[in-house]
């Protein structure tokens, strides 16, 4: 009777100090689990006004922060594409989202991403090693197609437009990420550009929004982030980063480039981090699982385009399939990896 006794107060025992240690799980999971749905809705409540803005988990209020005026970097437009062949994804070899209908808002993230134990940003000859270089830097970036807005390009013969919802490190101060939109007017020709606007000196103008800032994000964690960038016309132009508990935006007249009403191709990515520059990560074993969805007003599945990239930032990873999906939220998804 008394090793029963022992045994089941031994019992007892390990069950009380096992218990608080599933449960401990258990919270962690449920806590992911909000934190995952908490970001889904932050990213489609509307800032209060055009600027920047910071939401905290649980909260789903925006706050108003301070803005930042950077010292625009170029994310240039594809230089050297070369079509037909296998190549590492970006810099015009990049698959696109494309609609028939106009986009009105886009989600870009990497459902699956794995073994990624190192990155950086390097130099591509073709554009004079421009760019932020070194140990994890990189651009998320969200691209438009070029289009012509007759607001933005004015009576320019040839002139069209192109926007960029983009998150950077380092973009101007040192372990400091920046949010924000870099507008193009493309073929705007050899007359000087418009007020905010610099030069390429490729005949192209360009302009940065106001801007974000935020700790920089390392691209180990990447499979967290999500980047969404919305256009409204008459309205404003937002650009939304979530991660962990953290929700970043900024926004600006859509007025800029008018980019709302001709916007129907969605490119989503990781590359260089400005200036033509390439996203190089580990040699062997990352595979990434790129996911775009798409609000355009329909249930269709959108079409998988290839080779249709806007981007002249790149990554040295190689593309593989793509596959286009319908429903609520049309989209399509590809992989990459090495």
């Amino acid at each position: 009777m008394q090793a029963k006794l022992k045994f089941v107060f031994a019992a007892g025992l390990l069950s009380a100090v096992c218990a608080p240690v599933v449960f401990a799980a258990d919270d962690g999971i449920l806590e992911q689990s909000a934190k995952d749905s908490w970001r889904h809705d932050i990213a489609q409540i509307a800032t209060p006004a055009e600027g920047c803005f910071h939401a905290t988990y649980p909260s789903v209020v925006w706050e108003q922060v301070a803005c930042k005026q950077l010292t625009p970097r170029a994310h240039p437009v594809p230089r050297h594409i070369v079509f037909g062949q296998e190549q590492t994804a970006g810099n015009g070899n990049d698959y696109t989202l494309n609609t028939t209908t106009a986009i009105s808002k886009a989600v870009g993230s990497f459902p699956t991403y794995s073994g990624v134990t190192s990155e950086k940003s390097v130099g591509v000859a073709a554009y004079g090693d421009g760019g932020i270089l070194g140990a994890n830097e990189y651009s998320l970036q969200m691209n438009t197609s070029f289009n012509n807005t007759s607001a933005a390009c004015k009576s320019h013969s040839g002139c069209t437009v192109w926007q960029q919802f983009i998150y950077a490190t380092d973009y101007e101060t040192e372990g400091e990420g920046a949010v924000f939109m870099q507008d193009w007017l493309i073929g705007w020709g050899s007359s000087s550009c418009p007020s905010g606007f610099g030069s390429d000196g490729e005949g192209d103008c360009y302009e940065n929004s106001a801007a974000t800032e935020l700790s920089d994000i390392s691209p180990k964690s990447l499979g967290s982030v999500t980047l969404t960038g919305t256009a409204t016309t008459g309205g404003n132009d937002t650009t939304v980063v979530t991660y962990d508990g953290d929700a970043y935006s900024t926004s600006q007249k859509d007025s800029v480039l008018d980019i709302a009403s001709v916007w129907n191709q969605v490119e989503y990515n990781v590359v260089g981090d400005a200036g033509g520059s390439e996203a190089k990560f580990n040699t062997s074993g990352v595979s990434i699982k790129v996911n775009i969805a798409a609000t355009d007003g329909s249930t269709s599945a959108p079409t998988c385009e290839a080779d249709s990239g806007t981007t002249g930032e790149s990554n040295n990873l190689t593309l593989g399939s793509c596959t286009a999906t319908g429903g609520s939220t049309p989209s399509i998804s590809f992989t990459e990896s090495n």
